[in-house]
């Protein structure tokens, strides 16, 4: 099947939007009319230029002819040659190139520096109170509670940013969000014997996806997978933590004592605003993504994707709108799928709050103190058939006997159908 490419104008757009966000001025006493500014910068990129930029800088011929190599040369410039660095590892002094786990040409430069999208790395965090003056109902958030302790960091901040370098009472917990593969990941900062990383945007991509990096190593680590793929650590993974995005009216509901990442960030940005607009149609392309896409659905078809006991599975959100409970095995384990209406979209208009609804999904263990549970879709409402009780897409039950109680989630997320199937070409796909 052949999806339909439109993607030089729009791989355009996003370059120079990225290219504009890393120069703007990063500090709070920019003047308020730089938003402006970037606003109507943003705006207008897609009609700034119709020519696709070159991922490679140009280098002037070398005016000194090269001889032609002798027949026993040709093998050790070939090895030469397969070894050569990209352009882009200029960047990286501290890196160890040699220790991989990927080959190096899966690895492109999405156009800015290293953390020309600069990561979050003193959050502050707000009362529902305050959050209310910026943030609507139906804007989505990504939602993570560890230990009780909850909070929402929405994607309004996160397109900027991409990475919050965060602590919670005894642990420190990187939140990421890459907007060219809608993929919201949370995992343990704590290294091994290294302790505690910052992690940084080191922009470049592989699959489309951020490619992150750590501030002891300089080794690069994939964001979707938290698998370290070159420098000192490659091979090493982090431990990935719950989350799931979710509307900010859900986050408030399921956690009244709850917080909210706040804008007051260092940097000023036009948060509330998309800089992707129209990224996620379902007919676009990805960003800088030279693999054949698997022609199961469309690229940009969401899906809730989890892999349990090394079996990888996706469920598309154009089947779960029509089935918001689903009972599935993988890899030998109950699984229960929960999806619902009520989130925007933060890759379609300008404005998030007002682009469409995509809703929610989550994953979780069907037991409840280690007796299984049934759920049914009854009545616009998640039901479980134990007790009629209702629960919600994060996994609690808001009503009926069961008021008060929390299913266990898996880790799970939802990404786009392109780069969850680049990362696990072997998913299984659930179909009613």
């Amino acid at each position: 099947m052949q999806f339909p490419v439109r993607v030089a104008p729009l791989m355009l757009a996003v370059v120079l939007t990225l290219i504009l966000a890393a120069c703007v001025s990063d500090r709070d006493d920019v003047a308020e009319a730089d938003d402006d500014v970037t606003a109507s910068e943003v705006d207008a990129v897609d009609d700034a230029l119709s020519e696709d930029a070159e991922e490679e800088p140009t280098e002037a011929p070398d005016p000194t002819p090269t001889p032609a190599p002798a027949d026993d040369d040709v093998s050790d410039r070939s090895d030469r040659d397969e070894d050569r660095l990209p352009y882009w590892h200029r960047s990286w002094d501290n890196t160890d190139f040699d220790n991989r786990t990927v080959s190096l040409d899966e690895i492109r430069s999405g156009g800015v520096p290293p953390d020309g999208i600069p990561p979050i790395d003193e959050p502050k965090f707000v009362e529902f109170d305050e959050a209310h003056e910026w943030l609507e109902d139906q804007e989505p958030v990504v939602s993570i509670d560890i230990d009780g302790e909850a909070r929402a960091y929405p994607l309004q901040i996160l397109t900027w940013h991409e990475i919050v370098n965060d602590e919670f009472e005894d642990r420190a917990v990187g939140v990421t969000f890459c907007p060219l593969c809608n993929a919201a990941v949370a995992f343990d900062r704590e290294v091994g014997d290294l302790g505690v990383m910052r992690f940084g945007v080191s922009g470049l991509l592989r699959h489309s996806d951020l490619i992150m990096w750590d501030d002891k190593t300089e080794s690069f680590w994939q964001q979707m997978t938290g698998e370290a793929i070159v420098g000192e650590l490659a091979g090493e993974r982090l431990e990935l933590l719950p989350s799931v995005i979710v509307s900010y009216a859900e986050f408030k509901e399921t956690h009244p004592d709850g917080v909210v990442l706040s804008r007051d960030t260092g940097f000023n940005r036009v948060y509330g605003n998309n800089p992707y607009v129209g990224y996620d149609d379902i007919d676009s392309s990805p960003f800088l993504f030279s693999d054949i896409p698997d022609d199961r659905f469309p690229p940009m078809e969401r899906v809730l994707s989890l892999e349990i006991n090394e079996e990888p599975m996706a469920y598309p959100f154009s089947h779960l709108e029509n089935h918001p409970v689903v009972h599935d095995e993988v890899g030998g384990e109950p699984v229960v799928v929960f999806w619902q209406p009520g989130a925007t979209s933060a890759l379609d208009q300008t404005d998030i709050a007002g682009s469409r609804d995509v809703g929610s999904a989550n994953a979780f263990i069907p037991e409840l103190d280690g007796e299984p549970i049934e759920f049914i879709f009854e009545d616009d409402e998640i039901r479980d058939v134990q007790t009629g009780s209702t629960w919600n897409v994060l996994g609690h039950a808001t009503s009926g006997e069961l008021e008060g109680e929390r299913l266990d989630e898996y880790v799970n997320g939802t990404y786009f159908w392109f780069a969850w199937a680049a990362f696990q070409p072997e998913t299984g796909v659930w179909t009613p």
